[in-house]
């Protein structure tokens, strides 16, 4: 959409946003869609946005938006509607009247969401309005999904702002959206988003990278080509149907991040996956098939190693086998290797879900192929989500709620493994502490000894991606010793070690 679009060419972007629905799903309430958007129109008539064009420019963008990332018609209506009642003028009694209780609630939760003002907050109201957030989020993922939608279509726009509210609403991005996005496996939206903000929060460093990765970009492009002509000819001899392979550009921003780390120190030769190789199967079988024709025509790297998150998934549902080899003119590239279903989930995550149930209902998909898991997503994959609401309840101090938030649920995550190859979800900075209490509420209370990845480590060791932790266990119970909440990160650790704490008898 572009902007000071006429009606009659906002009409013609409804109807498109109709035929791709009608496409994905099949069965689409049409009625009630042409119905909310005649309410859109006649609740922001008359009112502008900053950039000038007419308001119902945005909610319709969000639809869209929404549209492409294959959620219900529930969530697209209310995407349509989700500023009726902040800025149009409509009460959340005529939304329930007009469309029902479930679209009557989205649009309630994103109103709700929506006075969630970050940018300029005190901090207690600062706070306040993250508690919001969660509890909404808690009640129904849909409402953040929407409010995801809705921002990311703010940030294509930002520009129209001044340049202090432009930081603002980017650093808000970067610290609160993008990272919401990550934990929701929502890949793709994350990177738009980090994109979106970098240059308004970090101008110079922006300028500079854009600047120096411009003839890195292009030499990492021109050995992919090779590579894609190569593997698309050998693919298609070993009979991997369907394959489609792809070149993937590291987004800026998180270039940006791995640059600014010591070991890498702006040495772009360090960077592996500056632009990465994608190849999409109809199968696992082929994915793996795929790998092999991958390592028979480029050699893997012996220290970097595969990482198969097919045979074992990460916890926000993402599922791919990756490996980097040496490419044309021995240049390392990492090669992706993933199914359809799962490169949607990657880019959607959770969104898919919704996906899922329209395709159910139409009977595109049927109640095997769900229980298969091949298609949805865990509620294991979502327990964080719950967790956040506990906290709602259980931190009342306002500075260690908002420590959590930051520190724990939105931070960096890690993926270690226990010995039997279980995954774990940590926070950036997680010790074996952390890993303790997280396999079990009770582990950290006989620990003797930590080892990773075979050795001996020191409990406030700093666990990494990859890392294999054992816990060398005690026989006799023991109370958490006091020191290990200076270094411990998790909520779940620190509120282990308060309670037993507090116990006269932990047994």
């Amino acid at each position: 959409m572009t902007a000071n679009m006429s009606m009659q060419d906002m009409d013609e972007e409804f109807d498109k946003l109709k035929r791709m629905l009608l496409t994905q799903n099949g069965s689409v309430n049409l009625e009630t869609l042409d119905k909310a958007w005649e309410l859109a129109k006649l609740a922001h008539s008359g009112q502008k946005r900053k950039s000038g064009e007419s308001y119902v420019a945005h909610p319709l963008a969000t639809a869209i938006i929404l549209a492409g990332w294959k959620l219900d018609t529930p969530s697209i209506v209310a995407g349509l509607l989700h500023d009726t009642v902040e800025d149009g003028g409509a009460t959340r009694e005529d939304i329930i009247k007009e469309f029902g209780e479930e679209i009557g609630l989205l649009v309630e939760g994103v109103t709700m969401v929506g006075d969630v003002r970050l940018r300029g907050s005190r901090d207690e109201e600062f706070i306040e309005n993250i508690r919001k957030m969660f509890l909404a989020m808690a009640k129904d993922l849909r409402v953040v999904i929407i409010k995801l939608a809705d921002r990311l279509h703010n940030m294509k726009t930002l520009s129209a702002l001044t340049p202090d509210k432009q930081e603002k609403i980017a650093k808000e991005t970067l610290e609160v959206f993008a990272p919401l996005a990550e934990r929701l496996g929502m890949g793709e939206v994350k990177a738009q988003l980090d994109d979106l903000a970098f240059p308004f929060v970090y101008p110079k460093e922006h300028e500079k990278l854009v600047n120096d990765s411009a003839l890195h970009y292009k030499k990492a492009e021109e050995h992919i080509k090779k590579m894609k002509r190569t593997l698309f000819k050998a693919l298609v001899k070993e009979e991997v149907k369907e394959v489609k392979i792809d070149a993937r550009k590291k987004h800026l921003y998180s270039l940006w991040k791995k640059l600014e780390r010591p070991e890498i120190a702006w040495d772009f030769s360090k960077v592996l996956d500056i632009v990465a190789l994608r190849i999409l199967t109809n199968t696992v079988t082929e994915c793996y098939s795929a790998l092999g024709v991958v390592h028979s025509h480029y050699k893997p790297i012996p220290k970097l190693g595969i990482s198969d998150f097919i045979a074992q998934p990460k916890p926000n549902g993402y599922r791919s086998i990756h490996t980097k080899v040496f490419g044309p003119g021995e240049r390392t590239v990492e090669v992706q290797i993933r199914t359809f279903e799962m490169h949607e989930q990657a880019e959607f995550g959770v969104a898919s879900h919704w996906h899922l149930a329209s395709l159910k209902s139409s009977g595109k998909i049927g109640s095997m192929e769900i229980d298969e898991g091949k298609w949805t997503v865990s509620e294991e994959k979502l327990n964080w989500v719950k967790q956040l609401a506990d906290w709602q309840k259980e931190l009342k101090d306002s500075k260690e709620f908002l420590q959590a938030v930051k520190f724990d649920a939105l931070s960096h995550r890690n993926f270690v493994f226990s010995p039997k190859g279980d995954v774990y979800d940590l926070p950036s900075g997680a010790t074996p502490i952390d890993f303790a209490f997280a396999v079990h509420t009770k582990l950290g209370c006989y620990i003797k000894a930590a080892k990773v990845n075979g050795n001996i480590v020191q409990l406030d060791y700093k666990l990494k991606s990859g890392d294999v932790v054992e816990i060398v266990k005690t026989k006799k119970f023991k109370k958490p010793n006091e020191h290990w909440m200076r270094f411990v990160v998790t909520q779940t650790a620190k509120r282990a070690i308060r309670k037993y704490q507090s116990r006269d008898n932990t047994k």
